[in-house]
């Protein structure tokens, strides 16, 4: 039978596929901060990738989940082992460009050395939702046609790999995630002062980037989401069905009625 294993980065998806696999190995980088138990963990430098892959093949891993928020690292050249002084240079130059460029090589790595990647929805497939109003009261006329400019928006800055959601009210667009995430837009859009909102609430949109790898950088929400979707003076969060994280599923949407949110899935 596969043994997964899983590469943890910050946020709650990589204890949730830890918790739901109990058998899988989970590595983590040194550095990076996981709410995944520290026993359940194997610490590596990004430098020592050569141990990374070695240690994966001791535990008899042939797939692995890249899961949660990691950091472009810092590469300290007098620790680079042999593997890693060979993919420097690749690495380097992808991390000149966005994260689609980055992530693709990771995964090239990966399989260049004999793992399957799989995105975390095929490891616990309960992650993702059917299109429908998973929370709240659902959309209304006026959101309808915040969540169609929104879809505009997005489409049109997809092929220059800038980022999966944005926020729209009053047919005007508040922001736009870029390399900072969500939370940080969102914090942004709190921000705003009422005399540039289109109208008090709007709508924030999370899909993926047309053509992106879904196993790697598929788009996540989580109770954190509402919360600070909520701060923003927004009325509802709108999601791609099954092309989206619902990380902790019934607090996000416990939170979202609490706050008077709508949590709305439609067919990508």
């Amino acid at each position: 039978m596969p043994r997964t294993g899983i590469i943890a980065g910050s946020g709650g998806l990589p204890r949730l596929l830890a918790d739901g696999l109990p058998e899988a190995r989970v590595i983590a980088f040194e550095g990076t901060a996981t709410d995944v138990p520290e026993h359940r963990l194997s610490r590596h430098r990004i430098e020592r990738l050569g141990a990374l892959f070695d240690d994966l093949r001791a535990a008899g891993v042939d797939r692995v989940v890249l899961a949660g928020a990691m950091s472009r690292p810092a590469l300290d050249p007098a620790v680079l082992d042999p593997v890693m002084r060979d993919l420097a240079p690749r690495i380097l130059q992808a991390m000149q460009g966005g994260d689609d460029a980055l992530l693709r090589l990771v995964v090239g790595i990966f399989e260049e050395q004999g793992f399957a990647v799989i995105g975390a929805h095929e490891a616990l497939p309960d992650l993702t939702c059917e299109p429908g109003v998973l929370a709240g009261p659902g959309p209304s006329e006026a959101t309808r046609a915040d969540i169609a400019r929104a879809e505009a928006i997005l489409a049109a800055l997809g092929p220059v790999d800038v980022g999966q959601g944005c926020v729209v009210s009053g047919g005007l667009c508040l922001g736009i995630e870029t390399l900072q995430g969500t939370d940080a837009m969102l914090r942004f859009v709190a921000e705003t002062p009422d005399g540039l909102r289109g109208r008090p609430g709007g709508i924030l949109l999370k899909r993926p980037k047309p053509g992106q790898d879904l196993r790697v950088d598929m788009p996540a929400i989580g109770p954190e989401t509402a919360r600070a979707a909520a701060a923003a003076g927004l009325s509802g969060i709108v999601v791609a069905a099954g092309r989206t994280l619902l990380i902790d599923r019934a607090a996000l949407c416990a939170e979202c009625d609490a706050r008077g949110l709508f949590l709305l899935a439609e067919r990508p």
